[in-house]
């Protein structure tokens, strides 16, 4: 679809008397994509940080723009962009590094609580159990003993600290080159900008591919710098909570609650699991740990769908299958920060499904309630045929529903 200013790339021409099969095209399709995934998946380690910086350059380059205007040199801007972001990261590791420690060092009595209370849960199961065995003998595949000793084999895990020593010094390269690279794209100013705009013949292409790259940074701007700011309420909200349950750790909970909720429907999945656990270890009961639970819960639930929601504009909401999706895969390709990433990845293919021809239905496909209007009739003809077969009972009056919404359309 073409942008507001009325510029889009340039439609590659395509033959028509081409002799290729289409079966032969979508098979080509098909290894390049099993291809590409799997390229992603392999060089993880590289194109984490260079996906990040990226996203990161998009996002700050306004601010660069902004202080250039004002006659500050871009190479003094990058360097306190990346330093400010380094401090930021490093008063977060700090906060985190004390309570991360205790709980390591209390994990074993931490286990024992745990298992002393679901053997609560155990006894009260024992009575199923044994009518199970009662029946199992019953039916003869109980009795007697099994002539061949049970060999027990224990093999030693391990450790979570040892596996958070063995990830740190990866994660503090990854962060490190991250940086690095941000400096390097912000201090270049408009270069990346100028080579891109370059790489395309006609003017009017020129300046469609600079309108793109100046919506993609109000997108992600936009969006980024909304869930920034509403993690952080999340956060602090979520913090004076468990220290009003009397949770320990309550500044622990607070940053991981900003940290995991920029990760689509499982970051507050997990931070309830979290809150359960932990309760489960310093509350009698289960009522108690529960009413914890379902704080955590409440909360996220009224970020989510009001706060956000109300936040965020509407041109960047994001069909939700498609993000739960996307955040399945980025979290199979790259673990912890796929998930992060993902959703601002969806956001830039958005924006570029905006602005290249061919690719308006899939731009439609990932836009959320509100998509945005297609060049064709298509849109509203698709959304007649959905409404109508939508009050339909059955199969049979579907087909009905539908046929008549294509007799009126023929009659038009």
């Amino acid at each position: 679809m073409p942008s507001p200013e009325g510029q889009s790339f340039p439609r590659f021409s395509q033959r028509s008397d081409s002799k290729v099969p289409v079966l032969a095209n979508w098979a080509v399709i098909g290894i390049f994509l099993i291809l590409g995934f799997s390229a992603v998946a392999a060089g993880r380690d590289f194109l984490m940080p260079v996906t990040m910086a990226m996203l990161l350059f998009f996002v700050f380059t306004p601010l660069r723009r902004l202080a250039q205007r004002r006659g500050i040199p871009d190479a003094a801007t990058a360097a306190g962009i990346t330093l400010s972001i380094l401090l930021v990261v490093g008063v977060i590791a700090y906060a985190a590094s004390g309570p991360l420690s205790r709980a390591m060092t209390n994990m074993p009595v931490i286990s024992a609580q745990l298992e002393q209370k679901f053997d609560n849960v155990r006894e009260s199961l024992s009575d199923l159990r044994d009518a199970a065995r009662q029946i199992d003998e019953a039916q003869g595949g109980g009795s007697g003993d099994d002539p061949r000793p049970a060999i027990r084999v224990e093999q030693e895990g391990e450790t979570t600290l040892g596996m958070v020593m063995t990830m740190a010094p990866l994660l503090v390269a990854q962060v490190m080159f991250t940086l690095i690279l941000l400096f390097f794209l912000i201090a270049s100013g408009d270069l990346m900008y100028l080579k891109i705009v370059q790489s395309f013949d006609r003017m009017r292409d020129k300046r469609g591919a600079y309108l793109a790259l100046r919506q993609i940074e109000d997108s992600l701007g936009n969006y980024l710098g909304a869930i920034a700011i509403i993690n952080a309420g999340l956060g602090l909200a979520i913090g004076l909570a468990m220290w009003a349950w009397g949770m320990p750790g309550a500044l622990l909970f607070g940053i991981g609650a900003f940290v995991l909720n920029f990760i689509p429907y499982l970051g507050a999945i997990t931070g309830v699991v979290i809150s359960a656990i932990v309760a489960l270890v310093v509350m009698p009961g289960l009522f108690w740990p529960a009413m914890v639970a379902l704080t955590y819960l409440g909360l996220t639930s009224l970020e989510g769908q009001i706060i956000t929601p109300y936040f965020v504009s509407r041109r960047l909401q994001m069909n939700t299958v498609v993000v739960f999706l996307g955040v399945a895969l980025w979290a199979w390709l790259w673990s912890v920060i796929g998930m992060i990433i993902a959703v601002p990845v969806l956001v830039v293919l958005r924006v570029l499904a905006d602005h290249i021809p061919g690719w308006e239905k899939f731009g439609n496909f990932l836009a959320g309630d509100e998509p945005p209007a297609l060049t064709d009739e298509d849109e509203e003809e698709a959304r007649e045929l959905v409404e109508a077969g939508a009050e339909a009972e059955d199969g049979a009056a579907a087909r009905v529903a539908t046929a008549q919404v294509v007799a009126a359309a023929q009659d038009d």
